[in-house]
C-alpha cells in the first residue's frame, strides 16, 4: 500500500508538471505566431467581444457559410464554429418555443410561419462566448485551451489530446472534435484576422450589421454606444461564465 501510494503521488506530480509546461508552451506558441503575422499588434491593448442585434438578424446564413470557408470547418452537418437558430413562439404559448436550425442555418431557412398569425419568430446566431471565466479552460488537463491576454479563448492543437473534457464542460455547446485531426475546434473570433486589424468573417459578410466585433478597451469603438443604448443579455447568465457575446433585447425564451 505504501509503494502504491508513493507511485500514485509521483505519477500525479508528473502530470501536473506536464500540464504546466504545456500551458506555458501553448501560450508562447500562439502568441509568437500572432506576433509574427501582425508585428504591430499589442495584446494588452485589446479586449474583444461581440454584439448581436436579434432584431436585425434575417437568418440568411451568410455568417455560417463565411465561417466555414474562412476557417476550414468541416462541411458535414453538426460541425460549426457559428450557427443560427430560428425561434418560433406560438400565440399564447411563449413558454414553449419551437426551435429549428437546419444544417446550422448554412442555407438559410425555408418559410414555415406566415406573418400575422399571432406568433413571434426570430433568429439567434450562436458561437463561442469567449468567457472571462471559461469552464473549458478550467477542465483542460494539458493547457491546450487557454485565455489569451486580449480576451479570446484559444486552442493550441499541438497539445490537444482530444479528451473531450472541454466539449462537455462548455455550457453553450460551442465545441466539437474535428474528425480530420481528432482535436477540439471552436470559434476563435477569427484571431488570425483580428490581429491584423480585420474583423471576423461572420461580421464582414452580415448584410444587416446584426453582429459586430468590438474592442472594449478602445474608448472610441461603437460597442460602447451599443451596450448603453440596448437592453443587453448573455446566454445562460446563471452560469456566471463572464460571456463576452452580448445580445440586444434577447427574448426570455432563449435565455
Amino acid at each position: 500500500m505504501v509503494t502504491d501510494r508513493r507511485e500514485f503521488l509521483i505519477g500525479g506530480g508528473r502530470v501536473l508538471l506536464i500540464a504546466s509546461a504545456a500551458a506555458s508552451g501553448a501560450l508562447k506558441y500562439v502568441l509568437a505566431g500572432a506576433a509574427e503575422q501582425a508585428p504591430g499588434y499589442v495584446l494588452d491593448d485589446h479586449w474583444w467581444a461581440m454584439t448581436i442585434d436579434i432584431d436585425r438578424c434575417i437568418g440568411c446564413g451568410n455568417c455560417v457559410r463565411a465561417c466555414k470557408a474562412e476557417n476550414d470547418v468541416p462541411r458535414e452537418p453538426f460541425f460549426f464554429r457559428t450557427w443560427v437558430e430560428r425561434y418560433h413562439l406560438p400565440e399564447g404559448d411563449v413558454d414553449r418555443p419551437v426551435v429549428d436550425s437546419p444544417d446550422g442555418g448554412f442555407d438559410g431557412f425555408k418559410e414555415l410561419y406566415r406573418p400575422g398569425d399571432g406568433s413571434k419568430n426570430f433568429y439567434v446566431p450562436k458561437l463561442c462566448n469567449h468567457c472571462a471565466h471559461s469552464p473549458c479552460v478550467q477542465v483542460c488537463p494539458v493547457g491546450a485551451t487557454f485565455d489569451s491576454p486580449d480576451g479570446v479563448v484559444l486552442v493550441d492543437k499541438t497539445y490537444c489530446l482530444g479528451c473531450r473534457y472541454c466539449v462537455q464542460a462548455c455550457p453553450y455547446g460551442c465545441r466539437f472534435i474535428d474528425p480530420r485531426t481528432r482535436t477540439v475546434d471552436k470559434c476563435t473570433f477569427c484571431y488570425h484576422r483580428i490581429t491584423k486589424g480585420l474583423t471576423t468573417a461572420c461580421c464582414e459578410v452580415c448584410p444587416t450589421d446584426a453582429r459586430v466585433l468590438g474592442d472594449l478597451k478602445n474608448p472610441s469603438d461603437r460597442i460602447h454606444a451599443f451596450l448603453r443604448e440596448h437592453t443587453i443579455h448573455v446566454l445562460k447568465p446563471q452560469m456566471a461564465t463572464g460571456a463576452k457575446v452580448y445580445y440586444a433585447d434577447l427574448d426570455g425564451s432563449v435565455r
